[in-house]
């Protein structure tokens, strides 16, 4: 069958990204065919489009859909054709209006949740879910410094935080954020551009700290952010929003207080399907519970793909983006 997808043959600005027919085959063994009704926007696209994660090329872009399924090929278990489904790692290529994914990738999506909300959240989400949940488990009555807190990940991250009973000192790099990062939640919001926002985490903890920082900005607040944790704290740098974290010495983290340094991602936390499901159920719960809300504050149409770049990039988003095939 023919669909329009996405594409690109060289890395590079949203330019780059083309708008084609493509023949889709019938779905090979361990696959399911799924017909996408809404398509999750993400940095990582803007990273693989750019080459600062680079794909072989040509290739198809995106990582992150909900839709039904169409079709099973050989061997693919726990699915029936007409399954809500959605996906959100293991896979290129959902920039499109459909695609044979590999099953073991997929997770159910239950009757209360949208196809919109799960395209939305599900890498967003469960990128939240193993920071908050599995890499260090927030507890009620911490404090923790989240970057970002008015993006797509910290939008959910800060709601659910809160929810668990800390307190939230969020980072945004616009004053026009801060009422956003505050109304999910953040007891404080600091500039992240200002000199000695680090220093301002002290006064707020009395001098004492905080457990853990959750940096999706990198190479301009990766240091800065070292000098927040308590002994023994631990930095999750999770995204690159300003460059990679430039090389430093291990050593810097026994001067500052034997600090932990991750770099993880939402496939090693969600190897197994059973992983994968039970991340996505955790997410699905806490939204039915009510304790967060999405935002799904703009809407593409997939052959839009290059504008929702743009606005990503440009810093002119706020919570969810979606593309519509």
């Amino acid at each position: 069958m023919t669909i329009k997808a996405i594409r690109f043959e060289k890395p590079g600005s949203s330019d780059v990204l083309q708008f084609v027919d493509v023949d889709l085959p019938p779905p090979g063994k361990g696959q399911a065919r799924v017909k996408h009704s809404a398509i999750g926007v993400n940095f990582i696209d803007t990273y693989h489009r750019t080459g600062l994660y680079p794909l072989p090329l040509p290739s198809g872009l995106g990582s992150e859909a909900a839709g039904v399924v169409e079709a099973l090929g050989e061997g693919v278990s726990g699915f029936k054709v007409g399954d809500r489904v959605g996906y959100a790692s293991g896979f290129i290529g959902s920039y499109a209006q459909a695609a044979n994914v590999p099953a073991e990738r997929l997770v159910k999506i239950p009757g209360g949740i949208s196809d919109d909300v799960a395209a939305a959240i599900l890498l967003k989400g469960m990128t939240a879910q193993y920071l908050l949940r599995q890499i260090h488990k927030v507890k009620s009555g911490e404090t923790i410094v989240f970057h970002a807190a008015a993006g797509g990940v910290g939008q959910i991250a800060v709601q659910w935080a809160r929810h668990l009973g800390a307190t939230v000192i969020g980072t945004t790099t616009s004053p026009e954020k801060v009422a956003l990062a505050k109304a999910n939640g953040c007891a404080h919001v600091l500039n992240s551009k200002d000199a000695g926002w680090e220093k301002q985490v002290r006064e707020i903890t009395g001098g004492k700290g905080v457990p853990v920082v959750y940096d999706s900005i990198g190479k301009d607040t990766f240091l800065a952010g070292l000098d927040c944790l308590q002994p023994r704290g631990i930095m999750v740098t999770y995204g690159n929003a300003s460059g990679p974290v430039d090389a430093f010495a291990p050593g810097i983290l026994a001067a500052k207080g034997s600090l932990f340094v991750t770099r993880p991602t939402l496939g090693h936390y969600t190897i197994t399907p059973k992983e994968l499901q039970d991340c996505a159920d955790d997410l699905f719960a806490v939204i039915q519970s009510g304790a967060i809300k999405i935002a799904i504050n703009q809407r593409f149409a997939l052959k839009d793909a290059a504008k929702a770049h743009d606005a990503l990039t440009g810093k002119k988003t706020t919570g969810a983006t979606i593309l519509i095939p």
